[in-house]
């Protein structure tokens, strides 16, 4: 089944993108499951409009967030300085831990959204998400379907790590980064594919940390999640 524009006409006026990215999130978790050998799991990680926990807002009775009279309490000096914070926005990933010795992180893939596109603050904080996965021996995989927003989020995670990736034709790309040592150095191992709508997804490879490869059936998962949430073949 060829990819479709979940974010223009037709389909974006008949099924929510975010729905359908929630979905195939959830079918990538699923896939990767019946991959991983016994001491593995795969879970889905969707939020939207992600915003700053209730209870880290001041409180403006005199009262701290547990409640307590906040005169009671010990109070710290005043902060030396106070600066604008830009939040993680949309988060659309599919998590792989290893269980053996508590939940470890060993993997990721990234379903890009609109909203991790739409200005420099925001595709800063993804970018910093990415390379914190990578820098930390974790394994990425990125995917990139979004039509409405122009930004090259794999071009600007690469600079970021200092170097350039051969440039792609299309906007719309899947990559993998594996971390890996060889020669006592630390090396980053990419594979990037351009996607194009009307055209089939590739597969791509998932490292986990410890040198275990998974196969990312984007294709067969896609069409699947299509199917389950009645999207016809011609997307209409």
């Amino acid at each position: 089944m060829p990819l479709r524009d979940h974010f223009h006409p037709p389909l974006s006026t008949r099924r929510h993108w975010h729905s359908f990215h929630h979905a195939w999130a959830t079918c990538l978790s699923f896939d990767l499951n019946h991959q991983l050998p016994e001491g593995y799991f795969a879970e889905p990680n969707v939020q939207f409009g992600i915003e700053i926990d209730v209870a880290a807002f001041e409180e403006a009775n005199g009262k701290s967030a547990n409640g307590r009279d906040a005169t009671s309490c010990w109070t710290p000096p005043d902060p030396l300085l106070t600066i604008p914070l830009t939040l993680a926005t949309d988060i659309i990933e599919v998590l792989v831990y290893s269980g053996e010795a508590g939940p470890t992180l060993a993997g990721a893939i990234e379903l890009v959204s609109p909203a991790n596109k739409d200005r420099p603050e925001n595709r800063d904080a993804f970018i910093s998400k990415c390379a914190t996965y990578v820098q930390g021996g974790v394994g990425l995989a990125m995917v990139d379907v979004v039509t409405s927003r122009s930004r090259n989020l794999h071009h600007d995670f690469v600079a970021r790590l200092g170097e350039r990736a051969p440039r792609l034709d299309s906007e719309l790309y899947a990559a993998a980064y594996r971390p890996v040592e060889r020669d006592k150095q630390a090396k980053l191992d990419i594979w990037q594919e351009p996607l194009a709508i009307g055209r089939p997804l590739p597969d791509m490879p998932l490292w986990l940390r410890g040198g275990l490869c998974l196969q990312i059936h984007l294709e067969e998962t896609y069409e699947r999640t299509s199917e389950e949430i009645r999207i016809p073949r011609n997307g209409a």
